[in-house]
């Protein structure tokens, strides 16, 4: 969404318009009301005290009670208007500011993955909330209470003028020297946040190779610079909030003085000075309190312009006609895909076509590209060129909410959400039963499931019980394979698994290859090659070799018996030189299907 148009929070506040007018409303009455206490005082001064009319005085009296009780019933009123704002806008936005984090650390690739916005976003409802935005709602009225100032005497009208304007003044000196510093501060302690956030996940590496202490120093240099800025601020800020302050008491004080001197002068009676004085405070405070607010006015100004910033990076996706339900035939055209952030490209100008129903094996050595392919292949990564076509569709122009149910993943670092087992495998949608116990027995992982305290009931989290690496990887196998998607990708699905892992994960590709999905599989290992129809051979971020199992084989042992007989021929390498290594192609499947020639597994795959 482009800055020329509305983003989703301006939109939020546009749509909150009418109940900033209504604050606007009641604030009208609320400081018009205000001015009731001073016209008390010149009342009671100027014709109770002389008169000596005790009626008069009950009547006044009566009627400022009245009057007082409505001014705070408006003051309740219009702060409950702001509650209710606060609570609209977090209706109104927080999907979208959750929406929009979200797709911050996918294009990120989990580099900025926080939940800043989400705080940004509280933090500006609590401000709206407060006391020191209603400052800004009764600013305004300063001109009106200097022009009664000026209807009691004009040295009063001018006093207050000139009072206003130190104030103003200070306000300015206020934004100018603390602004840009509460600004870093504010920057910093996110940073630090994100970073302390990254630290505690990974509690575990830390503590086991003593790096707690080092880490720590780092946050609490970090941490320091914070302290220094918000500190310096502080004090900045501290002082003119001070000295104005003092000064607003000081001019009251000087205003009861002049009043004293005009009525010992006999130009304005006694009840006209005490209400100049009482006046003149009120006029101030406004301006006072903006003053004394103004950390939180900043913060909640950098904070919008955060949240603004992130929404307008939320890209609202077209409304797309449904397609039908995909079959799982891949098309790969011509694909260049870069990690998010960088530049150079991984996989560079590959193409392969994958009928629906095949289970393709990815394999290479390490750094080839094969996870950026797989997250290419899955429509997570953007490409910089090419394509990628589920069903003749560009995977990158699905409904991912409609995809969604289609389509498995199993990443090779496995991530299981706090919740039960079964709202992990069903990932979170409502539960069927039947589809979870067959999608855990499909994995292998049923019995498994059976025998944790409460089964499928089992909690997951911080509540809950904490699974070994081996079965929240059988777990994801599951959820993966849920509701029997037609295109399923998984990125290194044995790394954690055991002998018996190994074996329930050949019986579980055996079943998913008869509900005639699309398969891709990452590994290292070459036990799995039996259940493959064809192999996809990476490295450099190319495809050196792509076809059916069997031809892929033979032509990699075919590699390696050539380049082991150009090792063995006499001059082939000069004295103390090392031959390049030839591809070790995988060893091949059991079976009739087999190749004749024996050979090792590939180097890395």
């Amino acid at each position: 969404m482009s800055r020329s148009h509305e983003n989703n929070l301006q939109a939020a506040l546009k749509a909150c318009k009418t109940s900033f007018l209504s604050v606007g409303f009641f604030s009208f009455f609320v400081n018009a009301l205000m001015l009731v206490p001073t016209f008390y005082m010149i009342q009671v001064s100027g014709r109770v005290v002389p008169a000596s009319s005790t009626s008069t005085l009950v009547m006044l009296t009566l009627i400022l009670t009245v009057l007082m009780i409505t001014m705070g019933s408006l003051e309740w009123v219009r702060s409950r208007i702001m509650v209710r704002i606060s609570n609209r806008l977090d209706v109104l936005l927080s999907r979208d500011v959750y929406r929009a984090s979200f797709k911050r650390a996918l294009s990120s690739g989990g580099m900025d993955a926080t939940a800043q916005s989400l705080n940004d976003l509280t933090s500006l409802r609590q401000f709206l909330t407060g006391p020191g935005l209603f400052a800004f709602f009764d600013a305004p009225w300063f001109p009106i209470y200097t022009a009664v100032m000026f209807l009691f005497h004009p040295w009063f009208g001018w006093m207050t003028v000139a009072s206003g304007v130190v104030l103003v003044v200070l306000a300015f000196i206020n934004h100018r020297y603390t602004a840009n510093t509460l600004a870093a501060a504010n920057k910093e302690s996110v940073s630090s946040n994100v970073t302390t956030n990254k630290t505690l996940r990974n509690a575990e590496v830390i503590e086991s190779m003593g790096m707690l202490e080092t880490l720590m120093n780092r946050w609490a240099v970090r941490q320091r610079k914070v302290l220094m800025l918000q500190s310096e601020a502080s004090d900045k800020g501290g002082t003119i909030t001070s000295i104005s302050k003092t000064f607003r008491n000081w001019a009251q004080s000087i205003m009861l003085g002049i009043g004293a001197y005009l009525v010992i002068t006999h130009q304005v009676t006694p009840g006209l000075m005490m209400a100049g004085s009482l006046l003149l405070g009120r006029a101030l405070s406004p301006i006072d309190q903006m003053i004394g607010s103004w950390k939180g006015f900043i913060a909640a100004k950098v904070q919008y312009g955060r949240l603004s910033e992130v929404l307008n990076k939320l890209n609202a996706e077209p409304e797309r006609m449904p397609l039908p339900a995909p079959q799982g035939h891949i098309q790969v055209e011509n694909l260049v895909v870069a990690p998010p952030g960088a530049k150079a490209p991984v996989i560079r100008n590959i193409s392969f076509v994958t009928p629906a129903g095949s289970v393709v094996g990815i394999v290479g050595p390490s750094a080839a590209g094969k996870s950026t392919l797989v997250r290419a292949l899955m429509g997570i990564w953007p490409t910089q060129h090419g394509v990628v076509r589920l069903d003749g569709a560009d995977i990158s122009s699905w409904d991912k909410h409609e995809l969604g149910p289609h389509v498995g993943y199993l990443p090779q670092d496995i991530e299981l959400f706090e919740g039960t087992i079964s709202d992990n495998i069903a990932r979170f949608e409502k539960i069927d039963p039947d589809k979870v116990v067959q999608a855990a027995q499909t994995a292998g992982v049923h019995e498994m499931v059976l025998m944790l305290p409460d089964g499928y009931d089992t909690v997951i989290g911080s509540d809950g019980i904490n699974l070994s690496g081996g079965q929240r990887q059988r777990i994801g196998l599951a959820r993966a394979i849920y509701g029997n998607p037609r295109l399923i990708v998984l990125d290194e699905p044995n790394s954690n698994l055991d002998e018996v892992g190994e074996r329930a994960l050949s019986v579980a590709l055996q079943k998913i290859k008869e509900t005639g999905a699309t398969v891709f599989i990452v590994s290292h290992r070459p036990n799995i090659l039996s259940r493959l129809d064809r192999i996809l051979v990476m490295s450099n971020g190319t495809i050196s070799l792509y076809g059916e199992r069997d031809k892929v084989i033979a032509e990699l042992a075919a590699q390696q018996a050539k380049g082991q007989a150009r090792v063995a021929q006499p001059g082939a390498a000069a004295p103390g030189a090392v031959a390049p290594a030839a591809p070790k192609p995988p060893a091949p499947p059991a079976g009739p299907a087999a190749p004749a020639p024996a050979a090792s597994a590939p180097n890395g795959a």
